[in-house]
């Protein structure tokens, strides 16, 4: 077993879950296989803890690092930051340079709050609903993190946020108290919102929900959410921390044209460094003065200097309508190559956020594929969060690996024969969503 693997296997017997965040389990791509820790990380290159060398044609630091791993000009930002000090009992200046920042791209807001993760600032935004609106109940559509506020829907059926992102998170260890505080909206359904609304309206605080991530864009729902919370008095929080700076700079509902009550950003927002940032009207936000949102960490300095440094490379490359670019090129490799080789799949989402999907053994093919593609020097699962580091060199690199792999996956299916795919991949097949690991 190589030091990579003797690692991973040593951590789950001290650390429950064996890594810290769901996305970065190796269990998820393919166990045994996937490489859990990195020595070093630079671009769209990452080296394992016995220097295997890999190109990252997966999440990208969970699409935080729209410009790639060890950006020079935001780790000069962070490094002076550093050097001069990122925590003290005073408060660092780059928090209200942020904010001016924040502000000045999103006209339609007036206050920002700081957090470091994007769980907190999507709790934040909720604790501000329910605050400034005196109410209680939250309507959630997408995924928003591992609070008791958003577990709580699975209080009912633990299957409601089934269909949000995640299948299979088991409320445990939320206070049942909270049963029927927060219900689960499918994107698009009108119907649903508006028996919601005709129940509880008079007690709903907010809806919070992702402008959009896998499909088109939907302007004439958020606008119809907006127009129906409005009317009994409720707010719009919208969730740009996955789509956020991806999607246009900004954020996706400046493109959409949907001005929300709260917006909250993470990931992106740093490139790889913790800052997440809640901006909200001034009306909307008024609940932060009442209730005691505080935390040592969100006050250094850190973040903020990141987020400075990283908007404003985004704007100056235009990374937004690169990591398009190159998405959209590598969805149309991966459905060019699936044509080719008549494999049950095709790619879908939104090119800044590509997906391929297997429609025939699909947990067992993404295990086959992502073996297949570490074999040739590639994190290459079936989510692609381009960056501005994947440059046209690398990424035909992976169209001359992606052609190989899909031919070794025919060859395989032309067997007929499950357990072939089985003996293909070489150990076991990945899990989907949240499950307990066993030691």
């Amino acid at each position: 077993m190589s030091k990579t693997q003797e690692y991973y296997t040593y951590a789950k017997t001290k650390i429950p879950g064996g890594v810290q965040l769901l996305s970065k389990r190796p269990e998820q791509f393919a166990p045994d296989q996937w490489p859990a820790y990195f020595k070093r990380a630079k671009g769209c290159e990452v080296w394992d803890l016995d220097d295997k060398h890999y190109y990252d044609m997966s999440l990208n630091g969970v699409g935080s690092c729209i410009l790639g791993y060890a950006d020079p000009d935001v780790s000069k930002a962070v490094i002076d930051r550093i050097n001069n000090g990122s925590m003290t009992t005073l408060n660092s200046p780059e928090e209200v340079e942020l904010a001016d920042k924040l502000l000045e791209i999103h006209p339609w807001a007036d206050s920002v709050r700081y957090a470091r993760t994007g769980g907190e600032t999507c709790a934040i935004a909720v604790r501000i609903a329910r605050a400034t609106t005196k109410r209680d109940i939250v309507i959630i559509c997408g995924y928003h993190g591992w609070c008791d506020w958003y577990l709580a829907a699975n209080l009912g059926t633990e299957k409601a946020l089934d269909g949000q992102l995640l299948p299979g998170l088991k409320p445990a260890g939320v206070t049942r108290t909270l049963k029927d505080t927060t219900f689960a909206l499918n994107f698009g359904d009108k119907k649903a919102l508006d028996d919601i609304l005709a129940k509880h309206g008079d007690n709903v605080a907010c809806v919070i929900m992702e402008p959009f991530r896998n499909a088109t864009p939907d302007p004439d729902f958020l606008n119809y959410v907006k127009e129906s919370l409005h009317k009994v008095g409720a707010l719009l929080i919208l969730d740009e921390i996955t789509i956020g700076w991806r999607y246009c700079f900004g954020g996706a509902h400046l493109a959409i044209g949907v001005n929300p009550d709260i917006a909250v950003f993470a990931k992106a927002l740093g490139n790889g460094h913790p800052i997440g940032a809640i901006i909200g009207t001034k009306e909307a936000m008024d609940g932060a003065q009442d209730s005691f949102i505080s935390s040592t960490y969100w006050t250094e300095g850190v973040g903020p200097t990141a987020a400075l440094a990283t908007i404003k490379k985004i704007e100056e490359t235009k990374a937004w309508e690169y990591v398009s670019k190159i998405g959209q090129q590598c969805m149309d490799k991966w459905n060019e190559y699936i044509k080719k080789y008549d494999i049950p799949a095709h790619a879908e989402g939104t090119p800044c956020l590509a997906h391929l999907a297997f429609t025939k053994y699909p947990l067992e093919l993404k295990t086959l594929y992502t073996v297949k593609m570490l074999k040739y020097g590639f994190l290459g699962g079936l989510v692609f969060y381009p960056t501005t580091a994947h440059t046209d060199e690398i990424m035909q690199l992976y169209y001359d690996a992606m052609d190989k792999v899909f031919a070794e996956i025919k060859e395989v299916l032309d067997k007929n024969d499950y357990q072939a795919i089985l003996d293909a991949i070489g150990g076991p097949v990945c899990q989907s969503g949240f499950a307990r690991l066993l030691k």
